[in-house]
């Protein structure tokens, strides 16, 4: 610990451990029988934010956050969180289809604490822990109730506090909204942000809708066709919380037309 090394100044391994990129994405490669998907791709996913993957259909950005979290199996290279492999790393995983992703039979308070079950943490202290976090998160939803007596963005909320009832070291979400209509996605946008600005936790988003990847993201991760590389890792540095204002901003509306143009570019190039 360095409180164990009195000559280190105070602050700096934690200063030089918050700067370090999460993970390292090495030498990466992934095909299948009609295509390679990715091929000795490089990358390193900043600490503390919130990165968006978008690119054209097909080119990978599902297939790259299920090998970065372990749930796909890649043909070679290497991924690394802070140095240990995924094994030893806590992450959360938000799934697109919330309905499939619950369990119908156990209540919402249930589904969220169904984790540290897994982890053979006592009932009164599994609790303890949902209590906790849903009132960190100010959630206002009864979950006394089976998912099926939920809206389809309240399900989709407590797949969330599922994911970070473990307090993961990363989160992913693939496609988390796609399967919600227009009202329901907005507010789930605002719930995802204010979860981000509590917590600090890193975030992975993988999306089909540039507005929203713009929107929430601090960068956007553009992705070309297969096999996929970097065309640009696009910043957004809009303050939080954003609103509806934030989408009429000068910054946000250049920044969505770059990586529009940028989207386009490789589109025409399929």
């Amino acid at each position: 610990m360095s409180s164990a090394v009195p000559s280190r100044p105070t602050g700096t391994h934690d200063e030089s451990h918050r700067t370090a990129p999460h993970v390292t994405i090495r030498g990466l490669c992934k095909g299948y029988t009609d295509a390679v998907i990715y091929d000795n791709f490089d990358f390193d996913i900043p600490r503390g934010k919130l990165i968006s993957v978008f690119g054209p259909n097909g080119c990978g950005k599902s297939t790259l956050i299920n090998m970065i979290a372990g749930l796909v199996p890649m043909d070679a290279g290497e991924v690394l969180f802070d140095g240990r492999p995924v094994s030893k790393v806590k992450f959360g995983y938000v799934f697109q289809n919330y309905r499939e992703a619950l369990f119908p039979w156990l209540r919402a308070f249930d589904n969220i604490a169904y984790p540290l079950k897994l982890m053979g943490i006592a009932k009164r202290e599994r609790d303890r822990r949902v209590e906790r976090l849903v009132a960190h998160l100010g959630v206002k939803v009864d979950l006394s109730l089976y998912p099926y007596h939920l809206s389809g963005g309240q399900q989709q909320l407590v797949s969330i506090m599922r994911a970070l009832i473990v307090e993961p070291e990363i989160l992913f979400l693939d496609e988390p909204f796609s399967a919600l209509d227009y009202e329901m996605t907005l507010f789930m946008r605002e719930q995802l942000q204010r979860v981000f600005m509590e917590t600090a936790t890193t975030m992975v988003l993988v999306s089909h809708d540039l507005e929203e990847a713009v929107y929430l993201s601090d960068h956007v991760l553009l992705l070309s066709r297969h096999p996929a590389r970097v065309v640009e890792f696009v910043p957004f540095d809009a303050p939080r919380p954003r609103t509806d204002r934030t989408m009429s901003d000068p910054g946000f509306v250049a920044t969505k037309a770059h990586c529009l143009k940028l989207f386009q570019r490789e589109v025409h190039r399929g």
